[in-house]
């Protein structure tokens, strides 16, 4: 399993000097397995990804892609309308969120909402390649529970990956994600959370032993006493689920659009002190699992 960063930015895009090292584009994840890519969120960052898969030639872009969505926040879509790959009607893309019941309306809505043609000139029915929505009540998935057009190749019968979702606190609500390829590693995915005065022991429990896991750091810890109530962590909380939870390495990131490359900086010395294993993720670096 390969993950690669393609937004690494929180809340809003930033383009200004000094914001380079790490990026400025919002979430975006690409996880590749040994048969199939999956995209985590759809922030700006997924603009680049675009450009990425047409320049490659890797079958596995050409496989039905899951993209799988923590919350709808803007910074986690905004990048959607401007993913080339979406406009290619030979691709095909599950989008996939857990928890159907929390979302006011249907989960095509939620995207084509954002591409009325108030906000965007081309709708989604116009996009061209082929999407499928999931959104399942359960908090599991597995490649069985996509639709057949989606399914493993002809011969394949065990999953290549099993999907686990945790609710968190958020406003809005949004997911966590545990990743479980069939080979044994471990991907946990856990972005704008809020765990309050005590860590979430779900979240805790999500990240148990796995071999990465992306946990939001939008604030130090002298800035989040005063977001309190805003949706978001500080990179001690992540640095103690990492702790508690036993992962071989954690990556920080859903930076602040006000913290520069220096202040980044600084605050990974800081927890690289306290948890070794760690780093703030920089758009385009790569992680082998």
């Amino acid at each position: 399993m390969k993950v690669t960063f393609y937004g690494t930015r929180g809340s809003i895009p930033v383009c200004e000097p000094g914001f380079e090292e790490f990026g400025g584009n919002t979430s975006c994840v690409l996880v590749i397995g040994p048969e199939r890519a999956g995209i985590l969120d759809a922030g700006s960052g997924i603009r680049r990804l675009g450009k990425d898969i047409f320049a490659s030639s890797d079958e596995r872009f050409r496989a039905p892609m899951f993209m799988l969505f923590s919350h709808f926040h803007w910074d986690h879509i905004q990048g959607f309308p401007f993913f080339g790959p979406a406009y290619d009607p030979n691709r095909e893309f599950i989008i996939t969120a857990m928890g159907a019941g929390r979302l006011k309306k249907d989960l095509r809505s939620v995207f084509a909402g954002q591409m009325e043609d108030t906000y965007f000139p081309v709708s989604l029915e116009q996009m061209g390649a082929k999407f499928t929505f999931l959104a399942p009540e359960a908090d599991q998935l597995t490649e069985e529970d996509a639709p057949k057009a989606a399914s493993s190749p002809a011969g394949q019968t065990d999953h290549e990956a099993r999907i686990t979702g945790n609710l968190h606190n958020h406003p809005g609500g949004a997911y966590g994600y545990r990743i479980e390829a069939k080979n044994g590693k471990v991907l946990t995915y856990c972005t704008d959370i809020e765990h309050g005065d005590r860590l979430d022991e779900r979240v805790v429990a999500l990240a148990r032993n796995a071999d990465l896991l992306i946990h939001e750091a939008q604030y130090t810890p002298e800035e989040l006493e005063t977001h309190r109530g805003w949706g978001h962590s500080s990179w001690d909380q992540a640095c103690a689920v990492a702790e508690r939870a036993g992962v071989k390495r954690l990556a920080l990131t859903h930076h602040d659009p006000e913290h520069d490359d220096e202040f980044l900086r600084a605050m990974e010395k800081q927890c690289q002190q306290r948890f070794p294993d760690s780093f703030f993720a920089r758009e385009r670096v790569e992680v082998e699992l």
